[in-house]
């Protein structure tokens, strides 16, 4: 029996449209290809076939991102995210499968950081260039696959797998160390493991002092939102991982204030943080934000409400400095 043709008008199944697109991509078109996926899953979207949609977008997001377009698949990977939150779509397995597999298309090229080296060559300002596009376009990715993943299902603050994606990402590719962004995004996730890691990574090739701000900011930020069980576990894999990295764990006033922070956190002992926040002043000023962490962990542990309205609003401006909103 011969195939049906489908009536003028309708959509034929999205595989068919896949699969000619995908060979357009190949013949080098990528420009004409984004086009086209583009207006075809509009079609697909409008008829209220979102599934389709997505995997017409998935394809193309994830072809352009290995031919190299950085450009056309995270744009496309937007109009998937988009295309979630027009369908309505629950954060699931299923849903988050689609952005791990767009995530893992995007390019993986670390670039030598930016330490004042004077013979800046042409090449070099060009993988740099490139560098700080990838960054841009997998961020603007990942903080929208966040928002709809907090929006439709996941944790109020969206989905820890997503933030460790993002924190992973920006600190491999980023041509400047952001690491009070990658904190924010870390702490956000479920995985102290990788973040010691990654912290072990940094203290292995920063400037001497940048250590232990990183650390403090760490265990600070997963203390001000309640998670001691984080915090904990962070140090503990901090201290393995630098012993077994043959590094020195720095001994720093600083330092000596987290430790003593987390032991008063397991008792109810408000007197003493506020003995710890006096006596370590000098310490905790080294970074504005870890004064607002601090009223916060107050608040979390203790109950502590702000009386100074004007606080919250300059909390939010260390919150700006510290990490990212």
């Amino acid at each position: 029996m011969s195939r049906e043709k489908p009536k003028r008008g309708a959509l034929p199944p999205a595989q068919e449209n896949i699969e000619k697109l995908e060979k357009v991509v190949n013949e080098g078109n990528h420009y004409g290809a984004q086009q086209m996926y583009k207006s075809i899953s509009a079609r697909y979207v409008s008829a209220q076939r979102f599934f389709e949609a997505l995997d017409i977008l998935q394809s193309g997001a994830c072809i352009q991102l290995e031919h190299g377009q950085v450009i056309c698949g995270a744009e496309l990977a937007l109009l998937l995210v988009e295309t979630l939150v027009k369908g309505s779509i629950p954060f699931d397995d299923e849903a988050l499968d689609r952005v791990r597999k767009i995530y893992k298309n995007f390019p993986w090229i670390p670039v030598p950081q930016l330490l004042g080296d004077d013979n800046v060559t042409q090449q070099r300002s060009e993988a740099l260039a490139a560098a700080k596009t990838r960054v841009e376009r997998c961020s603007s990715f990942l903080k929208a696959a966040i928002k709809w993943s907090a929006e439709y299902g996941a944790q109020r603050r969206g989905s820890p797998e997503l933030h460790e994606m993002l924190a992973e990402y920006i600190y491999s590719e980023s041509p400047e160390v952001d690491l009070a962004r990658v904190s924010y995004h870390f702490v956000r996730g479920n995985n102290p493991e990788k973040f010691a890691s990654t912290l072990v990574n940094f203290m292995g090739k920063c400037f001497p002092g940048e250590d232990d701000l990183a650390i403090a900011r760490a265990v600070l930020r997963y203390l001000s939102f309640g998670n001691l069980g984080g915090a904990n576990k962070l140090m503990d894999e901090l201290k393995k991982q630098v012993e077994s990295a043959q590094l020195k764990f720095p001994r720093t006033d600083l330092i000596q204030f987290i430790i003593y922070i987390l032991q008063t956190l397991e008792r109810d002992a408000l007197p003493l943080l506020n003995m710890l926040r006096v006596n370590y002043k000098s310490s905790i000023d080294r970074e504005p934000a870890f004064n607002e962490m601090l009223d916060d962990i107050a608040e979390k542990f203790y109950g502590v409400r702000r009386s100074n309205p004007l606080q919250g609003i300059f909390g939010d401006i260390f919150k700006m400095i510290g990490g990212e909103q």
